[in-house]
């Protein structure tokens, strides 16, 4: 569990108002000296980040933030890293100073109801003040107390973790039947990480193989002979997107096919949003500005999928001459009305949360969204039949396109 990837954690981000105790509060549950803690107002400048294994939750990754009600000059700068942590984080924890609900928490607490983000409350400093008995009473400094906070703390991430937290939604494993086969074409280019298989391909292996099914790996250009010489026809094929147009091509029509990033779209987001936004770029026009966002950051190789292939394939497809931004990591930009379209990348790198709050940002800026996979078989022509094992998503491609 210690090699988890941070996307497959929960996130829990710690709140509340300046020299409440919350680095004290995350280094008592951690068992570590994680945060600098004073009682110098301000000290946590930037998020920390501290993965932990909390059974049986099972990870999660702790979100220290700088407090609300920063006096100091960077106090606007602060706020905002903070308010964007909650774009990403899955549970709430409210660090109070002993009873003290002041403009701060009650401002923290409604951030929380507009986002319909759990919160946990914990009141801090209990050896010092009379605290309410809705939270976790804590003296973050008496390390004594830790195992009592853990099984409070526990306790109460039980009562309000997400479902789709607690019962992980499926890859592919209910599209086919159990004991099926599924074909996977993963390229091995100069793009692919040497030695190791990316995230979303390990992934849906794993998937796979959870829900009973048997797994052929290929390189794209050894599929053809090996679909031929196959007994029974697989029930899926599924392969990377920048392969989607031969995939399709030898692909027989009675047998499903779609890409990792489609059924990413789906994990990790709404994949019918997702897809409605993909039926727009045939609307994109001359001067239109298409934002292009990569949540993680990486060195761009020269043929680079986000920097330059879906900008020259949008180029191409709409025959436009339009204006393309990029951003990367937890970058988002607040301007998303200048944009008629995003494209988000498959999201690997990203909790579920994260995916749906930049898809609801959009929504309410009424931009359109797709991703990487979905947005390349548009442009490639073949979406239609990418997205034949997913029902919903299909008819909502086909109603889009009328």
């Amino acid at each position: 569990m210690q090699q988890t990837p941070k996307s497959l954690r929960l996130h829990i981000a710690l709140l509340g108002r300046v020299n409440a105790g919350k680095s004290s509060f995350l280094n008592l549950v951690t068992g570590q000296d994680v945060s600098i803690t004073s009682n110098i107002a301000g000290t946590t400048t930037d998020v920390v980040e501290k993965t932990q294994e909390l059974l049986p939750i099972g990870p999660v990754v702790w979100l220290d933030t700088a407090g609300f009600g920063d006096e100091t000059s960077l106090a606007a700068e602060r706020l905002a890293k903070t308010k964007r942590v909650l774009d990403r984080a899955d549970v709430a924890v409210l660090v109070c100073e002993g009873d003290k609900i002041g403009q701060e928490e009650e401002e923290i607490i409604k951030e929380a109801e507009a986002r319909k983000l759990p919160l946990i409350k914990v009141y801090n400093k209990s050896d010092l003040y009379a605290c309410p008995n809705d939270g976790i009473k804590v003296t973050s400094t008496d390390k004594s107390g830790r195992d009592r906070v853990l099984t409070e703390l526990k306790a109460e991430l039980i009562k309000v973790v997400p479902e789709d937290f607690i019962k992980t939604p499926p890859v592919l494993g209910d599209l086919v039947a159990p004991h099926s086969t599924v074909i996977m074409l993963i390229p091995i280019d100069y793009e692919a990480p040497k030695g190791r298989l990316i995230m979303p391909q390990v992934q849906a292996i794993r998937d796979a193989l959870d829900h009973d099914l048997t797994v052929v790996v290929v390189k794209e250009t050894d599929y053809a002979a090996a679909l031929e010489n196959m007994k029974t026809p697989p029930s899926l094929v599924v392969c990377d997107s920048q392969v989607v147009d031969k995939m399709v091509q030898e692909t027989p029509k009675n047998i499903k096919c779609t890409t990792f990033s489609t059924l990413f779209a789906r994990l990790k987001g709404d994949i019918v949003k997702l897809v409605e936004g993909a039926g727009t770029i045939d609307k994109l026009k001359d001067g239109d500005k298409v934002l292009i966002a990569e949540s993680c950051t990486h060195h761009a190789v020269e043929d680079d999928i986000g920097r330059v292939k879906i900008p020259r394939w949008l180029k191409q497809k709409t025959n436009a001459d339009l204006q393309i931004d990029h951003v990367a990591g937890c970058d988002f930009p607040s301007n998303l009305a200048e944009y008629k379209l995003v494209v988000q990348c498959g999201g690997c790198m990203n909790n579920r949360r994260e995916i749906l709050s930049r898809i609801n940002k959009c929504e309410k800026a009424e931009v359109p969204i797709t991703n990487y996979g979905i947005c390349i078989s548009e442009l490639k022509g073949v979406l239609e039949r990418v997205l034949e094992p997913l029902p919903e998503a299909l008819e909502a491609y086909r109603c889009i396109k009328k």
